[in-house]
């Protein structure tokens, strides 16, 4: 009996506790389920095994070295940035689109009411 008091309230708990996804954006979906990214690129080095990963932080070229076995991992994680960007960029294409579908007046209206308030 314990035991199924304990797991009812688990259930109710855990459930409580996830993120209601009903109303996702498929954009949005899409960019959440991006496990790996990261910035930068590759260079390949003539006559060495490693790579050079480049990324720009700070105001500056930052490199590091990554050896050739870890090469195909690192290019599907910067993959996995440039798709994030891109998703993020039509996501924010489409909700402007949505902004500027709204008359200005609306807009003009809402906030002189605002004001006089």
């Amino acid at each position: 009996m314990a035991d199924h008091l304990t797991n009812d309230i688990d259930y109710y708990i855990f459930s409580a506790m996830k993120p209601a996804r009903r109303n996702i954006h498929p954009l949005l979906e899409r960019m959440i389920r991006i496990e790996r990214m990261e910035r930068g690129k590759v260079c390949r080095m003539s006559g060495r095994t490693h790579c050079n990963h480049q990324t720009w932080q700070d105001g500056h070229n930052v490199v590091r070295y990554v050896p050739a076995d870890e090469v195909a991992s690192l290019q599907a994680a910067i993959a996995g940035y440039r798709l994030f960007m891109e998703l993020a960029r039509q996501y924010s294409d489409q909700i402007i689109q949505r902004t500027r579908s709204v008359p200005l007046q609306t807009s003009a209206l809402r906030q002189r009411s605002t004001r006089q308030k």
